[in-house]
């Protein structure tokens, strides 16, 4: 017989790599929507190319930059939260260690172990790293997987970028008759396997995260549309 295999990922490292599929698949679908209904909008008001083009480019740079600065301020945030606990949990430890020790004690055995198995396993987990041991129990935290504000930057740009590009490229490349029907299939098609995918990652039914999807989709392509029909007609 041959032995299992533990390739996998498990815990903190599956759930980080879970957290940026997911991120990545709510950027795409992000970039799908707000693109398609700018560039749907403005052809209600206009079949010329090079303003559909000019406004989805810029639509699609607003977007993912603001994404991107987004995500940089945000996780930023949270990672000089990480450090600010930290410094804390490293002067607690230094200014009264048997405290520490005792509380340490005190969360593993909430999680279920004997108060002796609790004790052993806080000075045995003290005594190879006490910092560490405190920051994964006490705090969460792993101190050597602090979140990377850059990553989820360049992360947020790229799948925005990648979703946005769709309707943009639907919208610019068919002749003009064919524009706004190639373009509603095409991100209603993407709306559904973003749907989907989003679903799959949370470990939910598909279905309704699928009819979420694209009924907002469509909405906001409706709105948009009319919205520009409307002024079409006004001749602003």
């Amino acid at each position: 017989m041959t032995e299992p295999t533990h390739d996998e990922a498990h815990g903190g490292a599956l759930g980080e790599r879970l957290n940026w599929l997911r991120a990545a698949v709510l950027g795409a679908n992000d970039g799908i929507v707000s693109t398609a209904g700018l560039v749907v909008g403005v052809a209600g008001a206009t079949d010329d190319r090079s303003a559909l083009l000019t406004a989805g480019l810029a639509g699609l740079l607003a977007g993912s930059m603001s994404m991107a600065a987004g995500e940089y301020v945000s996780v930023s945030t949270q990672r000089d939260s990480e450090k600010a606990a930290l410094a804390q949990e490293k002067r607690e430890l230094r200014e009264q260690p048997e405290a520490e020790l005792e509380e340490l004690t005190e969360l593993l055995e909430r999680r279920g172990l004997s108060r002796d198995v609790a004790q052993e396993a806080a000075v045995q987990l003290t005594e190879r790293d006490a910092l560490k041991a405190h920051a994964r129990v006490e705090l969460g935290i792993d101190p050597d997987r602090l979140t990377n504000p850059w990553h989820a930057a360049w992360a947020s740009f790229l799948a925005f970028t990648a979703g946005a590009l769709l309707p943009l490229l639907a919208m610019v490349l068919p002749p003009a008759e064919w524009r706004v029907t190639v373009t509603v299939v095409s991100v209603l098609a993407a709306l559904a396997l973003t749907g989907w995918s989003s679903a799959r990652l949370g470990a939910a039914a598909p279905g309704r995260a699928i009819l979420r999807n694209v009924a907002g989709g469509a909405l906001a392509m409706a709105v948009t549309y009319a919205a520009g029909s409307l002024l079409d007609v006004a001749g602003a």
